[in-house]
């Protein structure tokens, strides 16, 4: 079949098999009809029916109750735990008390033992002093002593020194002017004196 149009040159030739379809005014689409089982159930209805049998076997089962006394169950045992909680606060409030009570008296010695050593330092300082002193008091009188002892030993020494030098000279002057003669003088004399006695 012949082409009654020429072809543009610009324009590509058109396949001879390409057809359109022209839409006519007026015309509606053709309606679907909804499918339908045994040609009596529809989809909502089916979800329906299925929604009323689980809702009446979970009745029948009783679910409900099952599900209540497991809740109940579960509330218990949280009641429980609660009240452990509650049981193991107490007991901790208890072990604060007595913790902090402990640490009140154990501060409250620890002053008294702070408060006990430093009187015990001074005391020993105090002592030390007196002792320090005592020492001191006591080396001076043993000085002094010493002192004394070796002015008594020299003056002795002295005395001693010059009692010896005072012989030597009393007897070096009776040598020089006692001879013999007057020595027998003096022997006879002492002996006569001796035998008036």
């Amino acid at each position: 079949m012949a082409n009654p149009h020429p072809a543009d040159p610009g324009q590509p030739n058109e396949h001879p098999e390409a057809h359109a379809t022209v839409e006519q005014p007026g015309a509606t689409p053709a309606e679907h009809a909804a499918p339908a089982a045994f040609g009596l159930i529809t989809a909502p209805m089916f979800i329906s029916l299925a929604m009323i049998l689980v809702i009446a076997l979970i009745v029948w089962k009783k679910v409900p109750a099952a599900i209540g006394k497991a809740l109940d169950s579960k509330i218990d045992v949280i009641r429980n735990q609660l009240a452990e909680a509650e049981s193991l606060r107490k007991d901790a409030e208890a072990l604060k008390a007595e913790y902090e009570a402990k640490r009140t008296s154990a501060d409250a010695e620890a002053a008294t033992i702070i408060e006990r050593a430093k009187h015990e330092a001074d005391a020993i300082v105090d002592q030390a002093k007196t002792n320090a002193e005592a020492l001191v008091e006591r080396r001076q009188r043993m000085a002094e002593d010493k002192i004394a002892a070796e002015e008594r030993t020299a003056v002795e020494q002295l005395r001693a020194t010059a009692a010896d030098a005072a012989r030597q000279a009393a007897a070096q002057l009776i040598r020089e002017r006692v001879d013999e003669k007057a020595d027998e003088a003096l022997i006879g004399d002492a002996i006569r004196g001796i035998g008036t006695r």
